[in-house]
């Protein structure tokens, strides 16, 4: 949910409030929101000057360990020193650290947000002249030179990334303000005169800013790099565009009404990650500070001093180069680098640093419904039986904050929603769960028992002056946890303890919404930046950071809130969350927040998601149908067709919209959203296998399609196509009226085939795809095999044993593979007690096989093979014999289509607890 302005008149009453914050015929308004000039650090740091920096590295104090390089960086114009750290880490990553040397009060350096401490690796000294050190560490090499300040990382020979190179360096180092200047005093050329420096107004707010300018800044130069992708999270193209003289890409967590499309706007979530390609190479930088931070991005930009170091120019070509500049308020310069070379590289070197998504109950991945709000208990089970009616499959019921007694949360409507036990058993009756809010405002309410406990312990943020901190947000008066104090974080994990959270059970999931955070009658709608955290900490500090916080509060408490001991025998959480940073997908699924029924908004859908997933948050989905407005059928149906091939599947709309259940349209949208709906459920053994693959390699779930193929150039600036994990591509349908759709065929030795039809495309350019509204281009690679189910369930529990049919799509050289993970759905068996079984599928030489990825990991599976499909199989004799792992064997029913090269064989009856194989003849 989303609010429009702040507001100064408290004595209106919350209803009124919330009633004009929320109609739908207002739309975002960018003069509530802050540009670049009219944000103080971000204007003096975009004014600096190109090729004129100031800083310089004291080669002479160089010293070099077994894996760190430590020296002295001295601001020439005011002598300032700082201490400059570079390490190297295993798997091909640098880090690189810039402090103060000599403080007069500790900055922040974000906790929390890496998974681990990153090992060191070797490095040794390679070379040391008048100008330079040049250290190595495998193939990689970092070069620091002397005056002014900079450092090329190499891979093997070739100059990947160089940083400084523009000059653009900036640390604005703690210092006491100088007194007003006497009439005729000379200007000190090294005071801060910008507006806003020392304190700063924006309409009606002040910022206090008590410790004075501290911004830190620094530029990076992907040397042959064609695009630059990251920085989610906005709702623009995947492929960072030039910022040139508009507004820079913003990262500040915000609560933005119904956000526009095509701009580079702050929105709900901050990941400062951005990764650059071309076909030779990809490297990736993190930036890890969490105050707000601006990026400006540049293509083969006039001031590239770099070119100047390794002769870019010949003749009138430049070679290609993405510059990219972060700017960020307060902390120190914290930075990571992944030296690639492939993007695949670049993914596991990043998720080595922030971790993945863990593997999510089977149940999160199928299909969830929701609006703001569902009017009682007896509401809730109409819905749900109405879906059963329809045969329509669900999984997921959900309900918005006016479940809530009077917006308290951990309580129930003791009216509308008075046994909250019997509505959940009657969901998990028919094996579906139910999902609540927890948002982290608090009502100022003296019989509230949470805002009690917070208040008695200290346990609220702090305004400037040292009080509680009192915002407005959906229960009127607010106030907001201090996430940062360990203990705060502690006693909302415990509110979801089972004997605490009274009508809660282990089928309950939470929803953390409003927590970026969002307070209503704030600068632009959020807190205020002096307030004070936990640690002597300003809000500045940790901003982009609160929404994390308090996801890892809530992690914890569904973790333990049953008490169990074995922590195999816990069930894993579901937590969706509106905001996040860099780690966030530890604990939870995003969406893309409050967009509105139109069709851009489904359009951007698909590049927002790839860019989290690129930026290591995979489970991504966005509000289906729009949250704001009401879709007509056309829309209704392609966005429930686009929704089924993104990670997260939730239909959710505003509180003043008309009711959008499926039923609820004509027969001819009924029946296409539960097509859609069906083809979501055949593929929920891919998509758990392929989030399994995540969590053990980082490799995102949704890809784009350079991902998977990095020479191939067309690819790079397309954004409405996504391939899953590595063999079903997806060109979902996005206009409205058409007759057809262009579809790119990736990979020049590549075949598609198309998954309702079976047609072979093997081509490596644009095909204008025919559609229907029954129609979502939809693609198997050849080479690879996808496991799915097609029995027709309610919900996706009911599937746990049911049979599953192996699509094995063959390639230019006749052969196939591909994996099938299961285990329980729900446990942590499979980490604890290696109670998983990861299966790996070839078939080369008219031999399919069936054998254990993972040898010492077991479960004990019901499910077997009801049908093999192969598609792309040359005519001849298509006989088949099985040769189960307990020896039997016998020869199996198939029947062929030569039309297609289409072999089916019906009824194998494999045991997917055994290893096997299928021998054609």
């Amino acid at each position: 949910m989303a609010v429009m302005s702040s507001f100064r008149q408290p004595s209106w009453s919350v209803v009124a409030m919330v009633w004009l914050m929320c109609s739908p015929v207002l739309t975002v308004d960018r003069n509530n929101f802050k540009n670049c000039e009219q944000s103080s650090f971000c204007r003096r740091c975009r004014k600096m000057e190109a090729g004129r920096s100031s800083y310089e590295l004291q080669l002479d104090t160089i010293q070099v360990s077994e894996s760190q390089v430590v020296g002295d960086l001295v601001n020439a114009d005011n002598g300032v020193h700082f201490r400059l750290v570079l390490t190297s880490l295993t798997d091909g990553r640098w880090r690189l650290e810039v402090d103060e040397a000599q403080p007069t009060r500790a900055r922040y350096r974000v906790q929390h947000v890496l998974h681990q401490e990153p090992p060191n690796d070797k490095l040794e000294l390679a070379e040391k002249t008048e100008n330079s050190v040049t250290v190595k560490s495998g193939v990689n090499k970092a070069v620091l030179v002397g005056a002014p300040f900079r450092l090329d990382m190499y891979s093997g020979d070739q100059l990947v990334l160089s940083v400084n190179a523009r000059g653009l360096f900036r640390f604005e180092h703690h210092r006491t303000k100088s007194p007003p200047r006497e009439e005729g005093e000379p200007e000190d050329p090294q005071e801060i005169t910008d507006p806003g420096a020392w304190e700063e107004n924006y309409k009606s707010h002040h910022d206090s800013k008590p410790r004075g300018p501290e911004a830190v800044a620094l530029d990076f130069s992907f040397l042959g790099a064609e695009q630059v992708y990251g920085v989610p999270e906005h709702a623009d193209s995947l492929a960072l565009k030039s910022t040139g003289k508009g507004d820079p890409y913003r990262l500040y967590n915000l609560d933005v009404f119904e956000y526009e499309v095509n701009t580079n706007m702050a929105l709900y979530a901050a990941v400062p990650f951005v990764i650059a390609h071309s076909t030779s190479q990809s490297a990736g930088v993190f930036w890890l500070n969490t105050a707000e931070t601006w990026v400006d991005v540049a293509s083969n930009s006039d001031n590239n001093v770099v070119s100047s170091i390794v002769n870019f120019v010949s003749g009138s070509n430049k070679k290609p180069q993405v510059d990219v500049h972060f700017m960020s308020e307060s902390g120190i310069i914290d930075v990571f680098f992944m030296m690639g070379p492939t993007p695949h590289d670049v993914f596991r070197q990043y998720s080595g640093l922030t971790g993945t998504a863990p593997l999510p109950p089977y149940f999160a991945l199928g299909y969830h419904q929701c609006r703001w709000n569902y009017n009682d208990q007896e509401d809730v089970d109409m819905v749900n039986r109405g879906f059963d009616h329809y045969d329509l499959p669900m999984d997921v019921m959900w309900l918005d904050i006016e479940h809530t007694d009077n917006k308290k949360y951990f309580t129930w409507d003791n009216y509308k929603f008075s046994k909250p036990l019997d509505m959940q058993n009657n969901l998990t009756a028919v094996g579906r769960k139910l999902v609540v809010i927890v948002d982290p405002h608090i009502k100022r309410d003296g019989g509230y028992f949470v805002h009690s406990d917070l208040e008695a312990k200290g346990y609220y943020t702090k305004n400037k002056d040292g009080n509680d901190y009192e915002g407005w947000c959906w229960p009127g008066s607010s106030s907001y946890p201090d996430l940062v104090n360990p203990e705060v974080r502690d006693y909302l994990s415990d509110r979801y303890s089972l004997a605490n959270y009274q009508g809660s059970s282990e089928n309950l999931f939470i929803w953390n919404d409003m927590n970026e955070p969002s307070v209503f009658n704030g600068p632009e709608v959020t807190m205020p930046k002096d307030c004070k955290h936990f640690g002597d900490l300003e809000h500045r500090d940790i901003h982009n950071q609160y929404g994390h916080l308090h996801l890892m509060s809530t992690y914890k408490g569904l973790l333990n809130r049953a008490g169990e001991p074995d922590p195999a025998k816990r069930k894993r959480p579901f937590i969706l969350t509106r905001s996040g940073f860099a780690g966030s997908q530890r604990y939870a699924a995003i969406w893309t927040g409050d967009n509105a029924a139109e069709w851009n908004h489904l359009t951007i859908s698909i590049p927002m998601c790839l860019s989290l997933a690129i930026s290591g948050y995979s489970f991504c989905g966005a509000d289906v149908g729009g949250f704001f407005k009401y879709p007509d059928s056309e829309l209704f149906m392609r966005w429930y067709q686009t929704g089924a091939f993104l990670p997260f599947y939730r239909a959710h709309s505003h509180i003043d919209t008309k009711r959008r259940e499926p039923w609820l349209y004509d027969a001819q949208t009924l029946a296409v959203v539960r097509d859609a709906l069906r083809l979501r459920y055949t593929f929920l053994p891919y998509w758990y296998t392929v989030f399994y693959q995540h969590n053990m390699t980082g490799a995102p779930v949704i890809r784009p399609l350079w991902v998977e193929f990095p020479h191939d150039r067309p690819s790079f600036t397309i954004d409405n196509q996504l391939i899953i994990g590595n063999a079903v591509m997806a060109r979902p349908v996005t206009e409205s009226k058409v007759q057809q759709v262009p579809v790119y065929f990736p990979g020049a030795d590549e075949i598609w085939y198309d998954l309702d039809t079976f047609q072979a495309y093997h081509t490596n350019a644009v095909v204008n795809v025919p559609v229907d509204i029954n129609k979502i281009p939809h693609y198997q690679r050849g080479g690879t095999i996808v496991p799915r189910r097609f029995r027709v369930r309610r919900s996706s529990s009911l599937t746990h044993e049911d049979p599953y049919t192996l699509i094995v799509a063959l390639g230019i050289n006749g052969t196939a593979r591909g994996n099938l993970y299961i285990d329980d759905g729900e446990t942590f068996q499979y980490l604890y007690n290696k109670q998983g079984l990861y299966l790996e599928f070839k078939f080369e030489n008219n031999q399919l096989t069936s054998s254990f990825a993972v040898p010492n990991h077991h479960y004990p599976t019901k499910a077997w093979v009801e049908r093999v499909v192969i598609v792309g199989l040359p005519p001849g004799t298509k006989k088949a014999t099985a040769i189960s792992g307990d020896g039997k064997s016998a020869e199996l029913e198939t029947t062929y289509d030569s039309s297609l090269q289409l072999l089916t064989v019906r009824k194998p009856g494999l045991s997917l607890a055994l290893e096997w194989k299928i021998s054609l003849l």
